[in-house]
């Protein structure tokens, strides 16, 4: 067999085996095996000499420390003891608990679930257990079906998380990012200007408040009995949650500022972004941030020996995550190796057309994101292969491009029946998989057919202004045709339900 074709062994596996197993680490690290024997000519022990260096490289090359990618790590693990931390401590139901005296009517109840998710934004699955387990008494009290709750816990997890630096995802799609050698600015920015132009999640949150504010889309739920409320119901404690939240989001703020005002005699915020240690920026916010709810749990009258659980338990939960994240490090080196991606950006410019690669790029991981249901895996595949395509093709359209990958990768993770967020949107809210994601297919469909068009605008030379006006103006007129075809479709149950038996 041609070498090329060789070289496209451990990609082909990877991607089989995302989409038939489900299972991302088993897929990217048979996939890294087999790209090893590969390089080695089919070696075996050549092949585990070269496994052990390209591991090994993570962490520690030419006698340094790879200060990047511990920091990473670093940060991931705090956050999810932190997580941990919150969770188990009783800090979101006590938030819950303080927020509920201030719900008036389900128009109240439904903005507030939307205003939790935004609260404990650190991680998509946290917010997914969290805003459903905490907000189903809510929507049990305003009568809110439980689909919708879970549309609104769904809606504002990933998508929310995909546009900010500070969550979890961040220091992931960082270090990816990172990965670009041609990149034209620091990964840092990047992050922030992919995240202008990342249609679909910016759209998914704003429609999630607009279905919200007007209630409509699902169908009123069978009464049910709802106990009275506790004498606890707005007397929680708001602090045990807002406090560490706060400390998470103003250090990380503030110590990027300040690492980069050090680094640099230039004044402004951009040159301080650019100049930036983001690395320990993250990490020592997140230090503090758990730190501080630890001292908050204390306070609340939790004991030591339940804290080094949660503690324990903070660094178990994120063992999945670091194990993609260094298996996303290794399949990269790999594919770096065997020259996988030049070889598809080769390709691409010969054959490609460069007017439909932002658009098809977003459909492409879209599919991916839905049949493997991981936008993680997404990331770490279409990453490097998107950046080296546009590369070739366009290089003026590297970012926009890049954007399309992570925009895509959300949505198909987000109408995934098999997405881990799905499935726990719906399970934490009380409702089938199966329900909340056919309940949430319109809108996310209405919201991927607007960024699709987003994304073709900047494909064609639009401004960044000018596309998002055509988008949000899509997205106006197909939420007034969905709104319309609900309310149609209401009506005819109202009236048949009115029909007297035959």
């Amino acid at each position: 067999m041609d070498a090329n074709l060789l070289a496209f062994i451990p990609l082909i596996l990877t991607l089989v085996l995302a989409l038939v197993l489900r299972q991302t680490l088993v897929a990217l690290g048979a996939g890294i095996l087999a790209g090893a024997m590969v390089f080695s000519g089919f070696q075996p022990l050549t092949a585990l000499s070269y496994l052990a260096d390209i591991a090994t490289a993570q962490l520690y090359k030419q006698g340094q420390w790879q200060g990047w990618h511990l920091n990473v790590i670093a940060t991931m693990i705090l956050l999810g003891v932190m997580t941990q931390l919150l969770a188990r401590g009783g800090a979101v139901m006590a938030f819950g608990d303080w927020l509920y005296g201030y719900v008036r009517s389900p128009r109240h109840a439904r903005l507030v679930t939307i205003l939790l998710g935004w609260l404990v934004f650190i991680d998509g699955i946290f917010s997914c257990l969290a805003v459903g387990n905490v907000c189903q008494p809510l929507s049990d009290r305003y009568q809110i079906r439980r689909e919708q709750l879970a549309y609104f816990v769904d809606s504002n997890a990933s998508p929310l998380c995909a546009l900010l630096l500070f969550s979890s995802w961040g220091p992931y799609l960082l270090s990816l990012l990172a990965g670009v050698s041609f990149l034209p600015m620091p990964p840092v920015q990047a992050f922030f200007e992919l995240a202008q132009a990342n249609f679909y999640a910016v759209l998914t949150i704003g429609v999630s408040l607009f279905v919200a504010w007007k209630g409509f889309g699902f169908e009123k739920p069978l009464p049910v009995e709802v106990s009275a409320p506790t004498q606890d119901i707005g007397k929680g404690n708001p602090w045990l949650l807002l406090v560490p939240m706060g400390t998470l989001l103003s250090a990380s703020v503030g110590l990027t500022l300040y690492s980069g005002a050090t680094h640099t005699h230039q004044s402004g915020l951009a040159a301080w972004l650019a100049a930036a240690d983001i690395g320990s920026a993250m990490r020592n916010a997140a230090l503090l941030a758990v730190v501080m709810s630890l001292v908050m749990m204390l306070k609340s009258g939790r004991r030591v020996s339940t804290l080094l659980t949660d503690l324990y338990h903070g660094v178990l939960s994120m063992r999945l995550a670091i194990g993609i994240l260094l298996c996303t490090w290794m399949i990269g080196s790999v594919i770096k190796d065997l020259q996988v991606a030049a070889m598809i950006a080769h390709w691409a410019e010969a054959h490609l057309n460069p007017s439909l690669l932002v658009s098809g790029l977003f459909l492409l991981c879209a599919t991916m994101a839905f049949a493997t249901g991981s936008s993680w895996g997404t990331f770490a595949i279409m990453i490097p292969i998107g950046a080296e395509i546009s590369g070739h093709v366009a290089p003026e359209l590297l970012l926009p491009a890049l954007s399309a990958v992570v925009a895509g990768s959300v949505f198909g993770d987000h109408c995934s029946p098999i997405s881990d967020t799905s499935v726990l949107s719906a399970t934490s809210s009380g409702c089938e998989p199966r329900a909340h994601v056919l309940t949430q297919l319109p809108f996310a469909l209405t919201v991927a057919m607007s960024a699709l068009i987003g994304f073709q605008m900047l494909n064609l030379g639009l401004g960044k202004l000018a596309s998002w006006a055509i988008a949000i103006a899509s997205v106006s007129v197909l939420l007034m045709l969905l709104q319309w075809w609900f309310n149609r479709k209401q009506a005819k149950a109202t009236t048949g339900s009115e029909l007297p038996d035959a």
